[in-house]
């Protein structure tokens, strides 16, 4: 069984950074693409970055290109989110997800395990 567990997201002033963390547990993680999508209040949830397996390839969304990085640590089964640059557009609940047997999987149907998520709040 897989869990992934999100932190790091606070209250951050527009132009801040954070850097949010995702805690993997359970077997093989080194064989799932991993990714972040978020969710603002009254949204759906949107990609913003994913991992593959080896970490060798990354992709964005075009909101975030130039000032998130996505970035994985097999060793440790952690996936981080360095995010700089924050304006209150980046304001949303964050998800880590894992995806098993999927190429660059960039749509929510290819994720196989989600986490509960990590609040994220930009202030003006």
């Amino acid at each position: 069984q897989v869990q992934l567990v999100e932190s790091g997201g606070r209250l951050v002033q527009a132009g801040g950074s954070l850097r949010l963390s995702c805690a993997f547990s359970g077997r093989a993680f080194g064989t799932y693409g991993m990714g972040w999508f978020r969710q603002a209040p009254g949204k759906g949830r949107d990609f913003v970055a994913v991992i593959t397996e080896s970490g060798g390839s990354t992709h964005y969304a075009d909101s975030v290109k130039g000032r998130f990085t996505i970035s994985r640590d097999n060793a440790k089964n952690m996936v981080y989110l360095p995010m700089n640059s924050l304006t209150p557009e980046d304001s949303a609940v964050y998800y880590c997800a894992a995806a098993a047997c999927q190429l660059i999987p960039r749509a929510r149907y290819e994720y196989d395990y989600w986490g509960q998520g990590t609040q994220v709040t930009v202030s003006s």
